[in-house]
């Protein structure tokens, strides 16, 4: 601890700053977490040289809440953005976009640009529009090149990208990313043709996101937020790298049945998309060395656990959230807590693990921290002590989530109090010690009603109620039993 805190004392006062966050990439999917199917050597380079987070937690079990709890350091008992709200369908003529913030709430680029840093976001944005105010240049970025609207990037070979607020024409062919058969294709081939393109979207990205690192002048420190689309359905992946898995793998194909796009080896497929991710994440380290940027900090993390039998996908054969109970869509430790990796050279002692708490509205507070800068209002907690070496005392933690039947939980330090069917039964309270029991399989509220009662109490305090984004059986009557 004595050596990394002399250490930052001489490192730069304004270290470059990249966060990089999957989508949907399960706490088990990487190998310095446990995976021993999908190599991902790039990210367990950086964590032998540097540190992993195992107790750190996304704000939300889906993606558009977690994002915008990211830039504004806010949780989701107050928060603006709670769900996966749209603006339309699927259709090629419906509106783009989710549900945006208000342009009065500040956001960490925004904090950054004030500190002298240029800014950047490639990849998915997934909290406004195109319209004025909920665009990613009208919130703090210098720079934009990606997705706008998360329900676009369920198609990796998209018509188009956004540069800036301009649209990049790809060259692929326009299809919807939801369809389904009804039978296997006469080939593999046929698949290939029907679903893909000629421009892999994390791709353009990725040659985005190297080239304007390599494009900031050498004074000027950056904060890049690398937001990927991998490996979120629709299953999609240039061949080559599909087949750097195993065909045996796949005995069928998937044929759309439980929604986006068939595909003839979901498995590999599957696979491929980690990998293309960790293979990002080692591009945009090498574009840093490339700079001369030898002070930066890169933070890998996910916006959420994976997914389960959703595309095509399969959680169990990858054990994608390791050993952790549900995955996304649930609040249960599945589906928010994720792997992390901090990376930061001469800082952060390496090949070491924190179980400090932490979650993704603490980073604000902890890149003021790192600069030594009052960070503003947030209900983030830093954790730089941790990066050091030097864990505080464990915190709180609470989630809501008013999608699929409405939840909440709080952790409080080992504790886990969970309601999690609040639109059918809000009375049903569920509690665990994830430090004797981090898979959730034993229910011990009967043996302890106080801590339970503590849990209830924060369930009140933390929730402010938003109109838009309601929470059943909180704000809204339960369900009644049909019959």
């Amino acid at each position: 601890m004595l050596a990394c805190a002399l250490t930052l004392l001489l490192a730069p006062s304004k270290p470059n700053i990249v966060y990089i966050m999957a989508d949907d990439l399960g706490y088990g999917d990487i190998g310095c977490f446990g995976q021993t199917k999908i190599p991902t050597p790039n990210i367990d380079r950086l964590a032998s040289e540097g540190m992993r987070l195992t107790q750190y937690y996304s704000a939300s079990p889906v993606c558009a809440p977690t994002r915008y709890s990211l830039m504004t350091g806010r949780h989701q008992g107050v928060a603006t953005i709670r769900g996966n709200k749209e603006n339309g369908g699927f259709g090629p003529n419906d509106p783009e976009g989710q549900a945006a913030f208000p342009i009065t709430e500040r956001t960490l680029p925004e904090f950054l640009r004030s500190q002298g840093y240029s800014t950047a976001l490639v990849g998915k944005w997934g909290i406004g529009s195109p319209r004025k105010d909920e665009h990613p240049e009208d919130h703090g970025f210098d720079f934009f090149y990606g997705y706008l609207c998360q329900r676009r990037a369920h198609n990796l070979y998209p018509a188009y990208l956004w540069r800036g607020r301009q649209p990049d024409l790809l060259s692929n062919p326009v299809f919807s990313a939801h369809q389904k058969i009804d039978a296997p294709l006469a080939s593999e081939a046929d698949y290939w043709r029907r679903y893909q393109g000629a421009d892999y979207a994390p791709e353009k990205m990725l040659n985005e996101a190297t080239k304007w690192i390599r494009s900031q002048p050498a004074n000027k420190p950056l904060f890049l937020y690398f937001a990927s689309p991998l490996p979120h359905v629709a299953l999609q992946a240039p061949l080559d790298w599909i087949n750097k898995f195993p065909r045996e793998w796949d005995t069928a194909p998937y044929l759309g049945g439980s929604g986006y796009l068939p595909n003839p080896r979901p498995r590999a497929t599957y696979a491929a998309m980690v990998a293309y991710f960790d293979y990002s994440v080692g591009e945009i380290r090498k574009a840093l060395a490339d700079s001369g940027r030898s002070s930066s900090i890169i933070f890998v993390t996910s916006d959420n656990g994976a997914v389960d039998a959703v595309g095509g996908t399969d959680r169990k054969f990858f054990k994608s959230n390791g050993e952790l109970r549900a995955g996304k869509m649930s609040l249960y430790e599945g589906g928010v807590r994720v792997p992390a990796v901090a990376w930061w050279p001469g800082v952060i002692a390496p090949g070491t693990a924190s179980s400090q708490t932490a979650i993704c509205w603490d980073v604000f507070a902890t890149v003021a921290d790192i600069l030594s800068v009052k960070a503003p209002r947030t209900e983030g907690i830093s954790f730089k002590n941790a990066l050091l070496g030097a864990p505080s005392a464990q915190r709180t933690l609470y989630f809501e989530y008013p999608e699929a039947g409405g939840m909440q939980a709080v952790r409080m330090d080992h504790w886990k109090v969970i309601r999690p069917t609040l639109s059918k039964d809000p009375s049903r309270v569920e509690l665990y010690d994830l430090a004797q029991d981090p898979q959730e399989s034993k229910n011990v509220a009967a043996d302890h009603p106080e801590i339970v009662a503590q849990g209830l109490k924060l369930f009140k305090k933390m929730h402010v109620p938003n109109a838009k984004f309601p929470l059943p059986g909180v704000d809204t009557p339960p369900l009644r039993p049909k019959g």
